[in-house]
């Protein structure tokens, strides 16, 4: 499933969003992102074209299941990264930004082994 970074950051915000508030439209995440409407709108329209999200006519935005799958599998990631540095002592604010970094371009190889390293270390 190949997707651009881009729109992996709109699907992980509106995750996020839903998560946090249920509802979400394009100006919520205009607001998240700190983006532009028309960027959001253009990114939005591709999203719908490409079967990710829906819109109802109201512009309530809700992932599909290929937007969801892909929008977990990097929300996922960025909330582990983020506490791994964090555990590692950097602050909440740097890791959140660094692990905003990582999350996209982090092999799935060396990701399970993180996840499989820290599991160790829990004992689950």
């Amino acid at each position: 499933m190949n997707i651009y970074e881009s729109a992996e950051n709109y699907l992980e915000a509106i995750l996020k969003l839903t998560e946090e508030h249920g509802a979400v439209r394009s100006i919520d995440i205009v607001h998240e992102l700190e983006l532009s409407k028309p960027s959001v709108s253009v990114a939005m329209r591709r999203l719908r074209e490409n079967g990710y999200i829906e819109m109802d006519g109201e512009g309530s935005i809700t992932l599909l299941p290929p937007g969801e799958e892909i929008a977990r599998r990097i929300y996922g990631r960025h909330k582990t990264l983020t506490q791994v540095l964090i555990r590692l002592g950097v602050s909440p604010e740097t890791a959140a930004a660094d692990a905003c970094k990582m999350e996209h371009d982090l092999s799935d190889e060396t990701y399970e082994k993180i996840v499989a390293h820290l599991a160790k270390g829990t004992g689950k």
